[in-house]
């Protein structure tokens, strides 16, 4: 029997054990797991609930900064054109913000390349809903993801009412299975200019927040590209925490996964280390 025999003779097994795996490592979340993995030309049984619509949280800003490329090479915007940071733009109390901690007072203009950076990068709250304002709302976001074909992603509301009402974020979801098709999409058949996917990878690349999820237990030096959403605690129970990403392997491929945890009650390091764990089964089973 030649080797490749021998190899195609293993693929069926070696997706079968990662599948349970992966639903092993789910339990220790104590609440929903769900997630989906994909790497062009490879059969991977990675999926759990792949199906299911968990809250996005923040994870929507990377539909959103999406949204905005999209509208600067319609002609609509341009890529560092200044904003206007408005006082009405502010949250109060406060919520995670740099662009509101370094301008307070706000009334200032700030690059549109800026914001997004700020929304994907450093998942800035404020920022976001300023695009949202600049863009025309959610309901954009919405038509920019159904432009492409994308199915199993809904949009509602952006961060002021996600702020205001704890269960509004359970309108905002995207199925897995949805999720890593875009992710493979804006990695392998991007649907923007060279000069805009830099930005949006480099953004992805340079994500400062979940840096013990998607990115927790992969090699040193591994190039994750991606964008987190977390809730808060409520009743001692955490509705979202996620990341969805692609990772780079050793041979240049990208394998996208995301994953989404609901409804959990373990505190944040076992949430986080249920997605790093995931993450590494993935990239050992393909990484190879």
């Amino acid at each position: 029997m030649t080797r490749i025999a021998l190899l195609f003779l293993t693929l069926p097994l070696l997706s079968q054990d990662l599948s349970k795996e992966i639903a092993k490592i789910a339990l220790e979340a104590e609440g929903k797991v769900a997630l989906a993995c994909l790497l062009p030309g490879v059969k991977l049984k990675c999926g759990l609930n792949e199906k299911s619509q968990p809250p996005m949280q923040s994870v929507f800003k990377l539909p959103l900064a999406m949204a905005v490329l999209h509208a600067v090479e319609q002609g609509q915007l341009q890529v560092h054109q200044p904003i206007r940071f408005l006082k009405t733009d502010r949250f109060f109390p406060k919520t995670h913000s740099p662009l509101q901690d370094k301008y307070p007072e706000a009334d200032v203009d700030v690059p549109l390349s800026e914001l997004m950076k700020l929304s994907v990068s450093a998942s800035d709250n404020v920022a976001a809903d300023v695009l949202l304002r600049v863009l025309g709302g959610p309901e954009k976001v919405q038509a920019f993801m159904d432009s492409l074909g994308v199915q199993g992603f809904q949009i509602k509301d952006g961060e002021r009412g996600l702020h205001r009402d704890n269960q509004l974020q359970y309108r905002n979801w995207w199925t897995p299975e949805s999720a890593v098709k875009v992710l493979i999409r804006i990695s392998d058949k991007t649907p923007f200019n060279a000069e805009n996917t830099k930005l949006l990878h480099q953004w992805m690349l340079e994500t400062e927040t979940g840096l013990k999820r998607l990115k927790g237990e992969l090699p040193a030096g591994t190039a994750v590209y991606h964008k987190t959403g977390t809730s808060g605690t409520v009743n001692g129970v955490a509705s979202a925490t996620n990341d969805v990403g692609f990772v780079q392997l050793k041979d240049g491929r990208r394998v996208a996964i995301a994953v989404f945890v609901s409804d959990s009650r373990a505190p944040v390091e076992k949430r986080e280390a249920v997605i790093a764990k995931v993450a590494k089964a993935i990239y050992d089973a393909v990484g190879h």
